[in-house]
């Protein structure tokens, strides 16, 4: 099942609203990932390549989209990480399939406008170990931004806080994204 508003724009244009690389350090630590991480909606594999870097195990990089899993396997193998698996995965409709408790690290990236943003948060919730961190990052709903889906179905910061504590996520901090995300905001969870 797509989400609302879920067509991506041509790859270049949408790598320019990104510094991935300084974000990806913010949201997973200045350690990395110990262990496993899930990415729900990889998309280009704009943030999956940078976290694979910052990761012990192996990322599962979950898409509905075809050609951006095969898009993302292409640039797992040019770039040698052979710790990234791509999957095609309705996840909204079928939950990601891993096990639960067995993912140190989830990260959940323009997709809180999904219009049951709760049960894909119960999701992540799930897969996590104890002591896990779900990093979100979701176009700013205060500014007009040169993409993302309409105003008016973007969640705020504080209305994705209140969704976490609803999954069951304890320790919700802000992440100060402006510097390498101008358009975005980001939170990290503890489960």
């Amino acid at each position: 099942m797509k989400g609302r508003e879920s067509g991506m724009p041509d790859e270049e244009f949408w790598n320019s609203f990104f510094a991935t690389d300084g974000a990806v350090e913010r949201l997973l630590g200045s350690n990395g990932v110990q262990g496993d991480l899930l990415e729900f909606g990889c998309g280009y594999g704009t943030f999956t390549i940078p976290a694979a870097r910052r990761t012990t195990g192996i990322v599962t990089a979950l898409d509905i989209e075809p050609e951006m899993v095969e898009g993302l396997r292409n640039k797992a193998n040019e770039c040698r990480l052979r710790n990234i698996r791509p999957q095609l995965r309705d996840f909204v409709a079928n939950g990601t399939g891993l096990d639960s408790a067995s993912q140190a690290h989830a990260m959940v990236f323009n997709l809180l406008h999904l219009e049951h943003p709760v049960a894909l948060l119960r999701e992540a919730h799930r897969v996590l170990q104890r002591g896990g961190v779900l990093s979100v990052i979701h176009w700013r709903s205060d500014i007009p931004t040169p993409r993302g889906p309409s105003l008016d179905i973007r969640p705020s910061p504080e209305q994705c806080r209140a969704w976490l504590t609803e999954a069951g996520f304890g320790r919700i901090t802000d992440v100060d994204l402006e510097k390498f995300c101008p358009f975005h905001y980001g939170l990290v969870a503890t489960r």
